[in-house]
């Protein structure tokens, strides 16, 4: 009989957790976001900003209902399988892996832009590479060291966008923000209105992956109690950081120099106080941390969906396994970690008509995420109707004012970036059609095998 473990450790506080649930998102605050003046402008991006923010507290403090009533490591998976079968399950799992694992290549990618300001001979993917391997390993050796190098980093980077705010608060100038404000469009109109529905997956990149914390419920020493702690403090603190960051940067200088950049806020630090300023090379260094702390969370996030879903079935079994010394998904960790390297070096297929590698990776991981938003709404008020039994310590609040606002916030959003991205579009439609029939037929064939409690 084999004396392999077959669960995860529950080891992780509310304060772990809430680090994880900032750490997962605060590099959307150090790059991609900028993507959005191109498309917007700063006021046209502002307002995408503002829209997309309320959707997600709306979304947080209702999809937290079902993370306290369901603290399984697959997390949106696990609750539409519950609630909407098999293929619904699958679905939502599926989009949880395109969500988490095209973020990762997108940020390496990032790391390596950074890096490249002080070391301007080291190719920025060859360090996305290098990123890859040590995160991956540093999860693999257990999840409360794991996490509590997610905290102490992600403390580290907020940290550090306090001190970009402070460094460029002086030259900060309202005419420097507003000055073609609707990016090109000459006053608010439908030109605007069109920059600002485009403009909508960077706005998206503020906030996404924060769900991810869900991942990490099954490793809560007290899941029912932390998880609402760990959510709605972390998107408050990110909400918080999000229009701080965007609002100084864009008002320290020319905006326009910062709009189709991986590195903004070291360039606009640069036009305030110099190439060769101390302030410069620190933020370089330290605003690795919020990158690091993103790319870090983003790998267990994608293990445990990978794990979980092997676990059911629907995965090949050896993405199912857990480390026997470590107690971590060290195979779903690889598996994870290659596909994402793979896109890292995958420029003339990846890139659609002149975007940047960078922002079409962000795409696709939005095209995962709202398709899984609408998914977890679409649970959470079908599991109220057919299992008002169910152990819920936490309720949404406004039930069902909230989640209805978060469900038809992500359609909207949906299909702004389906218009507006239609060649991606068509790429993530043909990855999820062909993964999900594979997958099913997967599933169908071990069906004996999956435990019935998942």
């Amino acid at each position: 009989m084999s004396n392999a473990p077959t669960h995860l450790n529950k080891s992780l506080s509310a304060f772990h957790l809430w680090g994880i649930a900032v750490g997962l998102v605060i590099a959307g605050e150090y790059f991609g976001w900028s993507y959005g003046w191109a498309t917007a402008g700063t006021l046209g991006f502002l307002i995408a900003t503002v829209f997309v923010a309320l959707v997600y507290t709306s979304f947080i403090f209702s999809f937290t209902e079902l993370t306290c009533a369901i603290p399984q490591a697959g997390g949106p998976f696990a609750y539409s399988h519950r609630a909407l079968g098999r293929w619904g399950g699958l679905i939502a799992g599926l989009a949880t892996l395109v969500e988490f694992i095209f973020a990762p290549p997108a940020i390496a990618l990032a790391i390596g832009a950074y890096l490249n300001v002080q070391f301007p001979h080291l190719s920025p993917k060859v360090a996305a590479l290098g990123a890859y391997v040590i995160f991956m390993a540093l999860n693999i050796v257990g999840v409360r060291i794991a996490a509590t190098f997610e905290l102490f980093i992600t403390i580290a980077a907020i940290i550090e966008l306090l001190v970009f705010m402070g460094v460029v608060a002086p030259a900060f100038s309202w005419d420097n923000f507003l000055y073609d404000g609707w990016g090109g469009a000459p006053h608010f109109g439908w030109e605007a209105m069109g920059g600002i529905f485009a403009a909508i997956p960077f706005a998206i990149w503020f906030f996404l992956a924060i769900e991810g914390v869900a991942m990490a419920a099954e490793e809560a020493s007290n899941p029912r109690r932390s998880i609402p702690i760990a959510y709605v403090a972390g998107v408050l603190t990110l909400v918080i950081l999000a229009f701080g960051v965007m609002v100084f940067a864009g008002g320290a200088g020319d905006w326009h120099a910062l709009a189709n950049l991986n590195d903004p806020l070291p360039q606009a630090m640069k036009h305030v106080v110099g190439a060769h300023s101390g302030w410069l090379h620190m933020l370089v260094w330290l605003g690795l941390f919020g990158l690091v702390a993103s790319l870090h969370g983003i790998i267990m996030g994608y293990a445990r969906q990978i794990f979980a879903m092997a676990r059911a079935g629907f995965l090949p079994a050896v993405l199912g396994k857990i480390h026997p010394r470590f107690h971590t998904p060290h195979t779903a960790t690889i598996a994870g970690g290659v596909i994402g390297i793979a896109a890292i070096f995958s420029d003339d297929v990846l890139s659609v008509h002149g975007q940047s590698l960078t922002a079409t990776l962000v795409t696709m991981s939005v095209f995962g995420s709202l398709t899984m938003y609408i998914l977890s709404m679409v649970s959470l008020f079908r599991l109220r109707r057919t299992e008002p039994s169910l152990p819920r310590t936490y309720r949404a609040p406004f039930y069902p004012v909230l989640p209805g606002i978060a469900l038809t916030g992500a359609v909207i959003l949906l299909a702004a970036v389906t218009y507006y991205n239609p060649e991606v579009c068509a790429i993530y439609i043909a990855f999820m059609a062909a993964l999900s029939v594979f997958f099913m037929r997967k599933y169908q064939a071990a069906q004996a095998r999956i435990p019935s409690e998942v």
